[in-house]
């Protein structure tokens, strides 16, 4: 007699590539491509920016990130329909709100933090649910993924610390809203020490002349890209560096470019929140960076001298 077995409602296949981020990844690589034309074709100005620019740079962080938690997800040995349905939900509140930016962009308006009527009020409030669903979506996968042994030690915890990073950077937009505006209306600011719509950096249009919050926002969410992807260069190097293939070494250099990536995105919101640019550091900054250098130097040695000094004990 043969045992009854249910059908899985979610195949492994399905749950283990997880195709609704893949999809919200492309959707955001073409809708990039299409604000980029739109900062070409269109000469309009919102908050001081070329009003596709904000598309185009949520377009290829979300391309960013979907793609990267695409991939830890698939690395799990076993499918889960918990991490499966968080990643759909982050999906779901990326898309909110991305419609709500772009559709601001074409009436000719800001999205973030935008008082100005009941209409633009209501689509902020919405924007800020979606930001607070993202954010607990993302916890509940991280630590799913952080319960989970994938690969070796070494991938194991770059997956662990990238995440807990991650995290970190997404709770500091938090400081951004309800910041003082200095204009009527706007419930909010990244900039510190001087009005949005400052002059900007090329490329991330991050302030020139003034502290910026979505510096260390930016720079803490994408740990989730950075950590992974420095742990699988060690593995792909290791056949021409021995050292490498020795996972002690390995899981040292994860641990002390973690808490490099850390310590920088401490400096980073330091800085941004002192009001000063990231470009023109004062000194109180260049020491600490120093010191991380430093530290992260002596991380980097350490894990090398543990593994040759364990090596002569061996063939002693």
């Amino acid at each position: 007699m043969t045992a009854h077995t249910t059908p899985d409602p979610l195949p492994r296949r399905q749950a283990r590539l997880h195709r609704p981020l893949h999809w919200f990844a492309a959707v955001n690589a073409v809708l990039a491509v299409v604000a980029v034309v739109g900062m070409l074709l269109d000469d309009r100005v919102v908050a001081g920016s070329a009003a596709w620019f904000k598309p185009t740079k949520f377009a290829v962080s979300f391309v960013l990130y979907s793609i990267a938690l695409a991939w830890l997800i698939s690395l799990r040995p076993k499918a889960s329909r918990l991490t499966w349905w968080m990643a759909t939900v982050i999906v779901v509140a990326g898309t909110i709100e991305q419609l709500i930016i772009v559709g601001q962009v074409v009436r000719g308006t800001r999205s973030h933090y935008n008082m100005t009527t009941s209409f633009d009020a209501v689509l902020w409030i919405i924007m800020g649910g979606t930001i607070i669903v993202l954010f607990l979506a993302t916890m509940v996968v991280a630590a799913q993924l952080s319960l989970t042994r994938i690969g070796d030690a070494a991938t194991t915890w770059s997956i662990r610390l990238g995440l807990a990073i991650t995290l970190v950077g997404l709770a500091l937009g938090n400081l951004m809203p309800n910041r003082e505006s200095g204009v009527a209306d706007i419930a909010g600011a990244h900039t510190v020490g001087a009005p949005d719509g400052t002059p900007g950096m090329p490329v991330t249009g991050w302030s020139t002349t003034a502290g910026d919050l979505r510096i260390p926002h930016f720079f803490g969410m994408h740990a989730l890209q950075v950590l992974p992807l420095f742990a699988a260069l060690l593995v792909l190097v290791a056949p021409r560096i021995p050292l490498l293939r020795v996972l002690r070494v390995r899981v040292g250099l994860v641990v002390t470019m973690a808490a490099g990536y850390a310590a920088v995105l401490a400096l980073v919101t330091w800085q941004a929140l002192r009001g000063q640019p990231l470009i023109h550091p004062d000194r109180a900054t260049l020491t600490v960076a120093a010191a991380i250098l430093t530290g992260v130097v002596a991380g980097v040695l350490i894990s090398v001298a543990s593994a040759i000094g364990t090596r002569k004990a061996v063939t002693a």
